[in-house]
Formats: structure tokens, sequence, C-alpha cells
């Protein structure tokens, strides 16, 4: 009898949703960006890097920067094809110069592009159609897009922005936000405890959130700015996933990577049931099973399968009743 993969039967009619590492760590400078690549190929691709034009470039070193980036892309130390890049905002000047010139470069290199200070979901699908045509004249289709949502318009359209097919991933960009208000939410509201508590900064978390897991996207949470204390990154990371419902989160210094992988990561005890659960189902061709006195069918199946997704995602050291299964 022949074993049916997971991805063929418990998404019929729909795609599955978005597997993409858990964290997303930032790098501007040509050193930061070489450290977090050497970083990357000791622990392997269980993080992504975003290399930045957006705050990495300084002052009249816009085009030289988006070179660079292109040339690190498309050198020996980009051994696994996960890095993205931060464009511009969609307001300067600069935002399709570096599309321009990092796709020219690396087109079939390039992870994904972020897009930053959008404040419509017209304005997401404008950018997804200068990517999109920039990208198809050096021979990349479709490439994967990153939206940041940090405008009082981006959130309104956020279920739309989710929905735009070439969307992956939506970040919120909470210190944006904070400041859109001018004063009516507090500063502390962009850092903990305050952001897990401030209704308006909790409204959007959750509302963006709610978006990316209708469409299948990967909603990224906001950086944590405290870099030596490890624990205050953890907590966050947390806090982010088990109230908040965040797969991702951006990283903006090394020492925060580990932590963040960690608190996102699934609990091994997790895993192991999920393998066990699904590989039982499998050989029952997905119909409804019994497990330790517990009735599954494919709802708690698709619940199990991206537990398994998340785990590889993470680098986690998989049972070996996965190995037919991710």
């Amino acid at each position: 009898m022949s074993l049916t993969h997971p991805s063929e039967v418990l998404f019929q009619g729909t795609h599955p949703p978005v597997s993409i590492p858990a964290c997303d760590h930032y790098a501007g400078s040509e050193k930061l960006m070489r450290k977090s690549m050497a970083l990357q190929h000791e622990l392997g691709p269980v993080f992504d890097i975003t290399f930045d034009c957006e705050d990495g470039a300084s002052n009249g070193s816009e085009e030289a920067h988006a070179h660079l980036i292109g040339t690190l892309l498309t050198g020996d130390d980009n051994r696994f094809d996960r890095i993205g890049a931060r464009a511009h905002d969609i307001g300067s000047p600069f935002f399709e110069q570096d599309i321009e010139i990092i796709l020219q470069h690396a087109a079939t290199k390039l992870a994904y592009l972020v897009v930053p200070k959008v404040d419509s979901v017209a304005d997401v699908k404008n950018a997804v159609a200068l990517i999109g045509k920039h990208a198809k004249k050096h021979g990349r289709d479709k490439l994967p897009v990153h939206v940041l949502i940090e405008t009082h318009g981006a959130l309104a359209d956020v279920h739309a922005i989710a929905a735009i097919p070439q969307v992956e991933c939506l970040s919120f960009g909470v210190m944006d936000f904070v400041s859109a208000h001018y004063g009516a939410i507090p500063g502390t509201a962009m850092r903990s405890p305050g952001q897990f508590t401030h209704p308006l900064v909790m409204r959007a978390k959750l509302e963006i959130a709610a978006a990316c897991h209708a469409y299948g996207k990967v909603p990224s949470h906001n950086v944590t700015t405290e870099i030596n204390d490890t624990s205050v990154v953890a907590s966050d990371a947390h806090r982010a996933a088990s109230e908040c419902g965040y797969t991702r989160m951006w990283s903006i210094h090394p020492n925060q990577i580990r932590p963040i992988l960690k608190s996102l990561a699934p609990r091994l005890s997790e895993v192991n049931e999920a393998a066990a659960i699904l590989s039982q189902a499998q050989e029952a061709q997905w119909g409804p099973i019994q497990h330790n006195g517990k009735l599954h069918d494919r709802a708690s199946y698709r619940y199990y399968w991206t537990i398994l997704q998340r785990a590889h995602a993470a680098g986690l050291q998989m049972p070996e009743a996965s190995h037919a299964l991710l």
C-alpha cells in the first residue's frame, strides 16, 4: 500500500500554510551582514537574515549599499538561500532603485523582499507588481514579499493585504505604530510589559495574526530592544506565541536569535506526539483514528502537521516516524 503525503490530502482546495524559519535577523552594515552569514553557517538555515537598505544605508551611499547586498547574496557565503532584503520605504526615491539593483544581482538567490511603510492594500499591490516586473526580467517568478504593518492604513487593510498571493509574511512595526498615535499611546507600549497590555497595541498585534492565519501566512512579531538580558527576549517571544499567535519574530542582535528560536519552537513532547498520530493516520489512509484513547481526524491532523513543519524549520531533532511526513 502506497502512503499518501499529508500535503496531498489535508489541504485539498487550499494551499498549505507558509512554513519559514521562526526568527528573522536584521543586519544593516557589511560587517554585521557578514557576521550574520557566519552564524547562519554555524547554526544552519534555522533562522533567516534580512539585509537592510532602509536603516542600513548611510545617506548618500544608497546605491552602493544595494550593490553590496546583491553581491553578498550571490557570494559563496550565502549557502542556504535564506537571506532576504528590506528596501527603502515605498515613498522613497530609493525604493525602486533598491529592488532593481538587488534583483539584477540576485533575483534567483533572494529569499524574499520586505516592503515597509505601506499605507493601504493598493500600496502593497503596486509594490508587488513592481517587484514582479523586475524579478521576471531577471529570471525569477513570484518572488515572496514580506510587508511591514506599521501605519493606521495598513492595519485597516490587513486582511486584504494578507490575501495577496505573493505576500507570505506580515511583520508588526510597533515603534512606528505607537509613534503614529502622537502621544496617545505611551512610549512604554513599545516594550514589555506595556506592549502586551496596552489595548490599542494588542488590538494591532491580534488583527495582524488573525489576518495571517486566515490566509495561511506567517505573522512576525516586532523586535525586543533589550540585547543583553536574553530572558527578556525569550519572554517576549513566548508571549508573542502563546498570547498573540505569532510564529516568527525579528532579531536585531545575534544574542537574540537562540532565545527566539527556543521560545517559538514546539515542545519535543508535542513533536513526538504529532509524529505518532500522523504516522498512524497515514497508515489509515487519513481516515479517523484513535490514539491513546482519543479520536483524531483531518482537523487535528492539520494541526499536528504544522507542528512537524515548525519543528523541522527550527532544526529540532526529528523523530524517525516524521521522515515520511515532511
